[in-house]
């Protein structure tokens, strides 16, 4: 590798893989900004006019050549190996979500690049979801699609539940909602963490418009979005503690935990259990008078008592 010339470098992509290649790039770059010289046993240096590692930097602790890994950040059409790439990881220090990500965009055959359609998870799946009430629990797809949810799920985001089924959105709820209308405390962390999974997903979907167009229309609606889509960081779903505003302004802590739905890998089932017998409490206040009202009227009474929130959305 190391003999190519770059002058005979082959062209930017102009046909289906230019996205593809175009993503590796930016992810490569992220990546390489993220990792400090002396994490490596590099010296810092003073003349250093970014963050992170120099391209011949990468190149030369992966064993590869300057030129091509140049020309890998720039999308161009080569075709890295499974040895170069785990090269690159090792270097970058990508955990196996990246790692898995990094495989996924640069075409690695044994990497599928596309999942199937989502598609409504079977019947029996709102039994299931009823039946956990009051714990709070919906099923969602790997884009934040709510497909379904249950009577504590509703009181925990009245919000989200008042939108019609079509523009039921997790993210897009979060993104552009009105700050009352947002039950994250910590706003900031969640969020960026929930990009980093639709980043990470969004490398099997690529190539279909549904994929990419929600990704337009939501970075176009929303600065905050498109700011942390561009950080090109990935991360898997896991369980975590996580906690809401309810529409009084009380604080409740829950653990998150998904389940695959075998129908679609993609689409989860989220089950929050609280974490504290106050939480517990509150949610079982909540869904009364969710029973008692409805959601509109449960977020019409939160706001006339004017909340105790400390903490903004974000």
């Amino acid at each position: 590798m190391t003999s190519l010339d770059p002058r005979t470098a082959p062209g930017p992509d102009t046909g289906g893989e230019a996205r593809r290649r175009s993503e590796l790039g930016a992810f490569l770059r992220r990546r390489r900004e993220r990792v400090g010289p002396a994490e490596v046993g590099l010296p810092e240096g003073t003349r250093r006019r970014t963050p992170g590692l120099r391209r011949e930097e990468v190149a030369q602790l992966s064993g590869i050549g300057v030129a091509w890994y140049t020309w890998l950040e720039q999308g161009r059409r080569i075709n890295p190996s499974v040895q170069v790439l785990d090269a690159i990881a090792r270097t970058l220090k990508l955990d196996r979500t990246e790692r898995d990500h990094l495989y996924r965009l640069a075409g690695v055959p044994s990497v599928p690049l596309d999942a199937p359609a989502t598609a409504p998870g079977p019947p029996g799946q709102q039994a299931i979801l009823d039946a956990l009430t009051p714990l709070p629990a919906t099923l969602v797809t790997a884009r934040y699609d709510v497909l379904a949810y249950n009577e504590a799920y509703a009181a925990l985001d009245p919000g989200l539940t008042l939108l019609p089924p079509g523009d039921r959105n997790v993210l897009w709820h979060l993104f552009t909602a009105e700050e009352r209308l947002q039950p994250l405390v910590e706003w900031e962390r969640e969020v960026s963490f929930m990009v980093a999974q639709l980043r990470a997903e969004f490398g099997y979907r690529m190539r279909d418009a549904a994929w990419t167009g929600f990704v337009r229309r939501l970075s176009e609606a929303s600065p905050r979005f498109a700011e942390m889509w561009a950080r090109h960081e990935v991360a898997a779903p896991a369980a975590r503690v996580k906690s809401f505003w309810t529409v009084d302004g009380e604080r409740l802590g829950l653990r998150a935990t998904g389940f695959a739905a075998t129908a679609d890998p993609g689409t989860r089932m989220w089950v929050y259990t609280p974490e504290d017998a106050d939480t517990e409490r509150l949610l079982g206040e909540l869904v009364g008078r969710l029973r008692s009202s409805g959601p509109a009227a449960l977020l019409e009474r939160g706001a006339r008592s004017g909340g105790g929130r400390q903490d903004g959305a974000g």
